[in-house]
């Protein structure tokens, strides 16, 4: 059960700030033509290289804390804030491509030729920031912290619920790459906005809550003195 809720709360945190579909249109925008071959095999790097990203930040999130001297209820309240404007950010787009638009600001392209930029980009801009941007790592960092308890066996069923989360956002950023011109065609952006609403929605109800369960530990610790 602990790993089911883990997954379940890391795929519809991540979902909208990963949002694959949003991201194949900045993706396919970058790589320009080229042949299927050639979009699936960048795909499957970009993917790979997501997973092992995510999961570094996911493993060391603890750590980074520690070293800075933040404590868990802290990162909840400031995290779950900043999901929740994330939600109602993205609830409050005029326009299905504004996500987009936000992504293709964050993505600093080198000045060099498309093919270089192809062979050399799988990592940087493909991996981050267009796929995982600041947003992500914010959130996953929000994450760790938020199932992060004393209990080393449940601590280890949350991690993996949220890595599986990772693994299967990975792996549909893979398909929306591979098949971004196909997808482009086929599916009505009025109907990839809706979707996006809807996971909107429930991202900022997520967020309220992790930034109420911060704030009510630290309202108990100034009562309690």
């Amino acid at each position: 059960m602990l790993l089911w809720n883990s997954f379940l709360i890391a795929f519809s945190v991540l979902f909208p700030l990963i949002n694959p579909l949003g991201s194949a249109l900045v993706f396919l925008g970058l790589a320009g033509e080229a042949p299927p071959a050639v979009y699936r095999s960048l795909a499957r790097k970009i993917a790979i290289n997501n997973i092992i990203f995510l999961a570094i930040i996911e493993l060391l999130g603890a750590a980074i804390l520690n070293f800075f001297g933040i404590s868990l209820p802290i990162v909840q309240l400031s995290g779950g804030i900043v999901i929740a404007a994330m939600g109602w950010s993205v609830l409050n787009e005029r326009d299905a491509r504004a996500n987009v638009r936000n992504k293709e600001e964050e993505s600093e392209v080198r000045d060099e030729t498309r093919k270089q930029y192809l062979e050399q980009g799988a990592f940087y801009p493909f991996t981050f920031p267009v796929t995982s941007g600041p947003g992500t790592l914010v959130a996953l960092l929000t994450l760790t912290a938020h199932i992060s308890t004393r209990v080393i066996s449940r601590d280890i069923l949350a991690h993996i619920g949220v890595f599986l989360a990772v693994v299967v956002l990975s792996v549909l950023v893979y398909f929306c790459y591979a098949y971004a011109p196909k997808i482009t065609k086929t599916i009505p952006p009025s109907t990839a906005h809706g979707i996006l609403r809807v996971v909107a929605f429930i991202l900022l109800c997520i967020g309220v809550q992790i930034a109420w369960n911060g704030l009510a530990v630290l309202i108990g610790m100034i009562l309690r003195r």
